[in-house]
C-alpha cells in the first residue's frame, strides 16, 4: 500500500458535533436589548472589563447610560428578589456580547497569536475543552443534537467517567454563584468533553 489511509470518517461529516456558534461583540450604542444580557465595559486603547451583566438603559441630562452589575450579583437579584447597587456606565463604554453566526465550514481555527485591535473588545472563537489546560470555572456551551446549551459553569477538569468517556461536570450559572453566596452545593451534569467548548 502506497497511499494515504482513507479516512473512515470521509462519508460521515456528522460524526463530531459542529462548534457552537461564536459570541459577538456590538456596542449598546446599537439598538440592541440589554436587561439581563453579558456585557464589557472599557475604554478603546485601554482595556475591557467582563463578567457583568446589564440593566435597561437609563437616560440622565440628555446622557445615556447603562447600569452594569458584576455577574454573581446580577444573579443574587435575579434569584432572592433583591436590589443590588448598579453603577451607570456611559453607554458607549459598554459593549454586548450577543450569538454570532455560525462561521464557514472550512475546519480551521485560529492558533497562536492572534493580533486584536484596541478600538473595541474582542472575543475568541469557541475552543473545545479537551484543547483547554484548565477549565474548572469557565463558561462553557454544550452542544447537543445541533442544540446549544449556555449559561454554564465548568466545575471539576476532565476526568474519567462511569462509561469511559473523558468527562467534565457542568452546573447553571446561578447554581455556580449561589455555591458562592450560600454555599449551596450545586446540581450538576456529567457531559463529555467532545461536546463541550469553552464559550
Amino acid at each position: 500500500m502506497t497511499g494515504p489511509l482513507p479516512d473512515p470518517f470521509a462519508d460521515q461529516p456528522d460524526w463530531a458535533p459542529q462548534p457552537p456558534r461564536p459570541l459577538a461583540i456590538v456596542p449598546a450604542t446599537e439598538r440592541v436589548e440589554l436587561r439581563g444580557r453579558r456585557v464589557l465595559v472599557g475604554l478603546p486603547g485601554l482595556g475591557w472589563r467582563g463578567d457583568l451583566r446589564a440593566d435597561d438603559r437609563v437616560v440622565q441630562s440628555a446622557r445615556t447610560y447603562v447600569p452594569v452589575i458584576p455577574e454573581h450579583e446580577w444573579y443574587r437579584a435575579e434569584a432572592d428578589q433583591v436590589e443590588v447597587f448598579a453603577p451607570l456606565v456611559p453607554v458607549e463604554r459598554v459593549w454586548v456580547e450577543t450569538v454570532g453566526s455560525r462561521p464557514g465550514v472550512d475546519g480551521t481555527r485560529d492558533t497562536g497569536i492572534r493580533l486584536v485591535s484596541l478600538d473595541g473588545p474582542a472575543h475568541r472563537t469557541p475552543t473545545p475543552v479537551f484543547e483547554a489546560d484548565a477549565v474548572t470555572g469557565r463558561r462553557v456551551v454544550h452542544v447537543e443534537g445541533g442544540l446549544e446549551h449556555r449559561d454554564l459553569r465548568a466545575v471539576t477538569e476532565t476526568y474519567s467517567g462511569a462509561e469511559g468517556d473523558i468527562c467534565v461536570r457542568v452546573t447553571p450559572e446561578v447554581e455556580w454563584y449561589r455555591w458562592a453566596w450560600r454555599g449551596q452545593s450545586p446540581t450538576t451534569l456529567e457531559v463529555p468533553v467532545h461536546l463541550l467548548w469553552i464559550e
